[in-house]
C-alpha cells in the first residue's frame, strides 16, 4: 500500500466470513482497569493499534509491567492496586482521547506530577469539563497553551469533596474517565457522580459500566443521571478477558453486504455484545438489509435497493459515519440527525464527511448536529481526503463497491495509514471481500 493514497476500482461484493480485531473502546479500558487492580490479567483479543499501543506505553512510562503477545494477540498485565509506581512523568498521547481523557482522571490525586501531551489534533479537542470537575473536588491541573485544551499538567494534590459533577453533552468519555477512576475516588467514602444536562452517546458509558462490574465494583445508577459508588470496593481481575470483535469496525462490513447484494457474517459479535455501535444492524434493517444476529455472530445480506432513513443517531455516533455511506446507495433523501459530537473527534466529521460526500456527487445539507444526503444518479470517482482521520478513510472505501442501483467509483484514499489508529489492516481485510 503506497504510504501516500491507496486507488480503490469499482467492485463487488464477494461474500463470506470475518474474523474481526478486537474493540478499541474496550482495549483501552481494559488495559487501564488492568492497571489498577491487584495481581495480573490476561487480555486474549487484544487490538493492536496506534490508540491501544499509545495507552499500552503510557502505562509502562507510569510503572505498570505489561508483556505483550502480538502473534496471539494478548496481553499480560501486572496490576499496580489503585496507586501508579512512578510519580513523575511526561506522557506523549498522540489523539487517542480514550487514553488522555481517562488516565487524566487516574492520575488527578496519584500523588506525582504528569504532562500529558499529543498531536495538534488532540490539543483542538476540548478537556475543560473533565479538567473543571476533578479541580473542584481537589486535583491542580493547569494548562500548558490554550484554555480548556491538551497540553496539560497535574501537580499532586489531595481530594477534599466526596462528590463530582461533569457534563454530559460534549463527550461521554468524561464519564466514563470518571467512572474507570472511581474506587481512587471512593477509597474512604461513598463517591457521588452527578451528570449535568443530557448524556449522549451513553451506550459508551454502559460499556465502562459493564467492564467496572467485570473488576468486581457495583456502580448505583439513581434517577436523574446520578450514579454512586459505595466506599473501599478493591478492582478484583477477572484473572482472564476475551475482548470482543470491534463493532465499529464491523459496521464496514456489514454494509458493505448490504451495499453489494451479498452475505456477509462475523464472529466474535452479536447480540451478547456489550458495544453500542451493535445497534447498527437495527438501522441496517430499516434500510431494507436482511439481519440474523445470534448470541456471538452477525449476518447480513441484502437483496433490494437500500431506503433512506431520518434518524437519531446520537447513540451510535462512530458508526452513524458508516451510515452517511449507505446514504449513497438509498432511493432517496437520508437524514442522520443528532450527530453534533462528530465536531470534537479526530477532526470535525461534520464538515469533513459534508466535503468528501459532495466530491462523489451527493448534495449535502450540513446542520449544527446533523446532516442531510441526497445521493448521485452516478457516482463521481474522487481523491477522498482523510483528515488524518481513520473512520473517514474505512468509510469511504465503501464507495468503490457496486451495488443493486448503481455502479461504484474508482476511489483515491489519500493517507490510508490514517487507519493504523484503530484497524491498521483494515484494506487487507477489505480487499478479501471486494473484486
Amino acid at each position: 500500500m503506497n504510504n501516500k493514497f491507496i486507488e480503490l476500482k469499482p467492485s463487488d461484493l464477494k461474500s463470506g466470513q470475518i474474523n474481526l480485531p478486537g474493540s478499541k473502546s474496550i482495549s483501552n479500558r481494559i488495559l487501564l482497569l488492568s492497571s489498577l487492580t491487584k495481581g495480573n490479567t490476561v487480555i486474549n483479543n487484544l487490538l493492536f493499534s496506534d490508540d491501544t499501543e499509545i495507552m499500552i506505553s503510557a502505562l509502562k512510562k507510569l510503572g505498570i509491567n505489561i508483556k505483550k503477545n502480538k502473534k496471539l494477540n494478548q496481553c499480560i498485565v501486572k496490576g499496580s492496586d489503585n496507586l501508579f509506581p512512578n510519580k513523575n512523568v511526561t506522557l506523549y498521547i498522540g489523539n487517542a482521547g480514550t487514553a488522555l481523557r481517562p488516565l487524566t482522571a487516574a492520575l488527578a490525586f496519584n500523588k506525582g506530577n504528569y504532562k500529558l501531551h499529543g498531536t495538534n489534533r488532540m490539543h483542538e479537542r476540548p478537556i475543560k469539563d473533565l479538567v473543571d470537575s476533578l479541580n473542584f473536588i481537589g486535583a491542580k491541573i493547569e494548562y500548558l497553551d490554550q484554555y480548556g485544551y491538551p497540553p496539560i499538567k497535574i501537580k499532586n494534590s489531595n481530594q477534599n469533596i466526596n462528590k463530582i459533577n461533569i457534563k454530559g453533552n460534549v463527550s461521554s468519555q468524561f464519564l466514563t474517565s470518571i467512572i474507570l477512576s472511581s474506587t481512587i475516588f471512593s477509597k474512604n467514602k461513598d463517591f457521588k457522580i452527578q451528570v449535568d444536562g443530557n448524556l449522549i452517546s451513553k451506550p459508551y458509558v454502559n460499556i465502562t459500566l459493564k467492564l467496572m462490574q467485570l473488576f468486581g465494583i457495583k456502580i448505583l445508577e439513581k434517577k436523574n443521571n446520578l450514579f454512586l459508588i459505595p466506599s473501599q470496593q478493591i478492582l478484583t481481575s477477572p484473572k482472564l478477558i476475551n475482548i470482543e470483535s470491534d463493532a465499529s469496525s464491523a459496521s464496514y462490513f456489514l454494509a458493505a453486504a448490504a451495499i453489494g447484494g451479498g452475505t456477509i457474517r462475523i464472529k466474535g459479535l452479536g447480540s451478547k455484545s456489550i458495544q453500542g455501535d451493535i445497534q447498527f444492524v437495527k438501522i441496517l434493517e430499516k434500510m431494507g438489509a436482511n439481519i440474523k444476529l445470534e448470541s456471538h455472530a452477525v449476518e447480513v445480506s441484502c437483496d433490494k435497493i437500500l431506503k433512506p432513513i431520518n434518524e437519531d443517531l446520537n447513540h451510535i455516533p462512530d458508526s452513524a459515519m458508516t451510515i452517511a455511506i449507505l446514504a449513497l446507495y438509498a432511493n432517496g433523501v437520508s437524514v442522520l440527525r443528532n450527530i453534533g459530537s462528530w465536531r470534537v473527534k479526530e477532526t470535525d466529521r461534520l464538515k469533513a464527511m459534508s466535503t468528501e460526500l459532495r466530491k462523489v456527487g451527493a448534495k449535502i445539507i450540513e446542520g449544527k448536529d446533523f446532516l442531510q444526503i441526497e445521493p448521485p444518479l452516478t457516482f463521481k470517482n474522487s481523491s477522498i481526503d482523510t483528515y488524518d482521520d481513520h473512520r473517514m478513510a474505512m468509510s469511504f472505501s465503501l464507495v468503490s463497491l457496486n451495488s443493486l442501483n448503481k455502479k461504484g467509483a474508482f476511489i483515491k484514499i489519500n493517507d490510508p495509514n490514517c487507519v493504523s489508529k484503530t484497524f491498521p489492516d483494515y484494506f487487507d481485510y477489505f480487499k478479501k471481500i471486494s473484486y
